[in-house]
């Protein structure tokens, strides 16, 4: 929901990181890099070390951020490197929830672990094909102005409420059965409204 607003304010704090690292790493190898810092974090979670998974979830968005930033800076964007990030994102974000789900093993914490991942992956569908109809119109991302490689319509759960969710899933996991039905609810609400806005403007 506020992913538009604040892309622009992360580039202007990472811009000047990015300039003074240089071409080296590449920016898919910071993705990498995100990734390996989000697989540690889940980790982290499944052993009920909840204070390391919380510093390595950051340090995971610190660098999924400073990607793109770094590509822009330096020339660098691919159509790869964009297909690379969303792809290790999302086992990213599967991999925290389940890892906590692991370490608070109770049938409430799994149901709702369980509806939350059946929600991504009706979310996944519902803007990554809205994504690929748009992009066919010529109403994609480059002709949005949006610095993503595809287009990403509006919803309420984006990137910047995805690590609001997981850092509070990592603070509060006494709660994770309220945390996760919440997030997956609307995540829900995502679909309802992408399916609205298709039904208007692709009809």
């Amino acid at each position: 929901m506020f992913d538009d607003i604040l892309r622009a304010l992360k580039d202007r704090f990472l811009e000047p990181i990015a300039r003074a690292m240089g071409p080296v790493p590449s920016p898919d190898w910071i993705t990498v890099i995100a990734f390996a810092f989000g697989i540690l974090a889940a980790f982290a979670a499944s052993q009920r070390n909840t204070t390391a998974a919380l510093v390595l979830w950051l340090a995971n968005r610190f660098f999924d951020g400073l990607d793109g930033t770094a590509a822009r800076v330096h020339g660098l964007q691919s159509d790869f490197g964009g297909y690379l990030d969303i792809l290790l994102d999302f086992v990213v974000y599967a991999a925290v929830p389940i890892g906590l789900v692991i370490a608070y093993p109770s049938r409430n914490v799994a149901l709702a672990g369980l509806v939350l991942m059946g929600s991504y992956f009706v979310n996944a569908a519902s803007w990554m094909y809205l994504s690929a109809i748009l992009e066919k119109r010529s109403a994609g991302a480059a002709t949005r102005g949006e610095l993503t490689t595809v287009t990403m319509q509006p919803a309420i759960i984006a990137g910047t409420e995805t690590v609001i969710f997981f850092t509070l899933f990592l603070v509060f996991p006494r709660h994770l059965t309220g945390l996760f039905a919440a997030m997956a609810a609307l995540v829900c609400a995502n679909v309802i409204q992408r399916l609205v806005w298709a039904r208007k403007f692709l009809a």
